[in-house]
Order: C-alpha cells, then sequence, then structure tokens
C-alpha cells in the first residue's frame, strides 16, 4: 500500500473483498493525510495475518519519522482531525527507515525511492517498473497534474522543491506514470510539457 489516509475503512473493506492482505506501507511523507490510518490498518485482523509472524511493515523517509512519533503534535492543524476521530495512534511494529535514495523489495516488487524534499523534508517518491509495462511513479504531494505540492506548512521549502524537481523527477523518462496522492494520473511527458513549475525550470 502506498499511504493510509486517517480513515482507512475503505482500504480494509478493498483487502477483504479481494482476499488480499497487505505485507507492507509505503508512507510518501509523513503528513497526516497520508499515514493518519496506518496504525488502524496495521493491527486489522486480516484473514491471511494466520500466516505472517508480524504486522505489515512500514517504509518512511526517517526526515519524516517524527510525524509518526507524534502526529498531532507535528501536524497540529490535520491532527486535530486524527484525535477527533478516535483512531488508533499507537507506533506500528516494524518501521524500515529510508535513507535518501534505496531500493526494496516487497510482495514480489521492486521500489526505488527517490528523496524529494520540499513538501516534508522526508517527501520521497517511489518508482516501480513492472514487466512490459511503463514506469511508475508513486509522486504523493511532490507533484501533481498540473501543480506541485504546497511549501508553506512546517519543514516545506519551495526552493528544495524545485531542485528536487528537476534533479529527480525531470531526468525519468517521458512515458513515466505519475500516481500523485490527489487529483488525476498524468506522465512525466505531459508535465514537463504543461506544468508551469517544470516548464519553468527547463528554460
Amino acid at each position: 500500500l502506498v499511504d493510509v489516509p486517517p480513515d482507512p475503512q475503505v482500504i480494509i473493506d478493498f483487502l477483504q473483498e479481494n482476499s488480499l492482505t497487505p505485507v507492507a506501507i509505503i508512507a510518501t511523507h509523513g503528513h497526516i493525510d497520508h499515514t493518519g490510518g496506518i496504525p488502524t490498518l496495521v493491527e486489522h485482523d486480516f484473514p491471511g495475518n494466520q500466516n505472517r509472524p508480524r504486522q505489515p511493515s512500514v517504509h518512511i523517509h526517517r526526515d519524516d519519522m517524527n510525524y509518526l512519533l507524534d502526529p498531532i503534535g507535528s501536524s497540529p492543524m490535520l491532527g486535530e482531525a486524527l484525535r477527533a476521530a478516535g483512531l488508533s495512534r499507537k507506533l506500528p511494529e516494524m518501521i524500515e527507515l529510508i535513507d535518501s535514495d534505496t531500493s526494496f523489495s516487497g510482495a514480489g516488487m521492486r521500489f526505488s525511492a527517490l528523496q524529494t524534499p520540499g513538501h516534508t523534508p522526508g517527501s520521497t517518491c517511489f518508482k516501480l517498473q513492472l514487466p512490459d509495462h511503463d514506469p511508475l511513479i508513486f509522486t504523493g504531494d511532490h507533484l501533481f497534474a498540473g501543480s506541485i505540492g504546497r511549501t508553506d506548512l512546517a519543514g516545506g521549502s519551495h526552493e528544495k522543491l524545485l531542485e528536487s524537481m528537476a534533479t529527480k523527477i525531470l531526468p525519468l523518462p517521458d512515458s513515466t506514470i505519475v500516481l500523485p496522492g490527489h487529483g488525476p494520473r498524468t506522465t512525466v511527458g505531459i508535465e514537463r510539457q504543461t506544468n508551469p513549475y517544470l516548464v519553468g525550470l527547463q528554460t
């Protein structure tokens, strides 16, 4: 799973209806709207859990670990929504910290992590190459169709976001399918040509 919103019930229902058991959760960054439901989901008793010795592992960049440790204190406005919902805030058992660019495997897939600070210090995009398929990249709140992530929250930096966009995203092939954390999918090629923030980086 890539990111888990504060109310993960729709994800839990989908997994159960399709007889799926999560083995890992990847967090593109630490904001509550992307991680708030992780404790509830990892504690859920999926049918396949009896064959697994532990909860699903949670992968997050170490620079965003503080969001998991203190979800309300690190995101005061969004954190209040988590408190009001009464969802679990218990720390997951298995947290695997990401350091800069790295690769890891799960469920037969290999992900390449690209650290893209700017929206948050530990904001990370995850590239996935599947056989006979254009490459995919999960961009969280780093890159959207026609826009980029906000940088006015604590830890945000517009300059760092644009720098990481130029060095990590723009070098990718135009055919790379972009799956943002909000809004429709797009491709690197489309954004290279039409996204005003990316066009400006290439002039």
